[in-house]
């Protein structure tokens, strides 16, 4: 809840680990937003999907949006799945996909259960093709880096016009 006359916060959290290949994909589209002109009460972070940091790093937020990396079959590296809030809770579909052992959606779930969601909750999962040891994104990843950081920024814009 935001008070009355005060800035609504935004939190856009990469997920990943940036030597893990296209896990880095959450950090790298955090470093892109980073040189944009984004809202004033947004804030950029980056995390290794510890539920604990992930909860910490949206409460109080009236948006948050996630980042991450995701394993899909058949799978179209490259290919940014949005979901909000109630895909993540009721189906489950982006825990079944996630690239990190304690899924997204249990975090989220516990966040629920705690009172600690968001006001609104969106995920961009990013089909990933490498996960192995090493840095950089593979060549398919990389190229929905740019993509996905103007669709964030609308994301964003939309969000920072309909709060009073």
């Amino acid at each position: 809840m935001t008070l009355p006359g005060a800035t609504a916060r935004i939190a856009v959290i990469g997920i990943g680990n940036v030597h893990r290949r296209d896990d880095g994909v959450g950090w790298t589209v955090v470093a892109g937003l980073g040189l944009r002109r984004l809202p004033r009460e947004t804030r950029l972070l980056s995390t290794d999907g510890d539920p604990a940091r992930l909860i910490g790093a949206w409460e109080g937020a009236s948006l948050a949006l996630l980042v991450d990396a995701a394993h899909a079959r058949p799978c179209r590296p490259g290919h940014v799945h949005r979901l909000r809030l109630h895909d993540v809770l009721s189906h489950g579909t982006y825990g079944a996909t996630s690239s990190h052992g304690f899924a997204v959606r249990d975090a989220v779930q516990l966040a629920h259960v705690l009172g600690r969601l968001p006001g609104e909750l969106l995920v961009y999962a990013v089909e990933a093709a490498e996960t192995g040891h090493g840095t950089g994104l593979s060549p398919s990843v990389a190229a929905a880096v740019g993509p996905l950081i103007a669709r964030i920024e609308q994301d964003l814009d939309r969000h920072a016009r309909a709060s009073p």
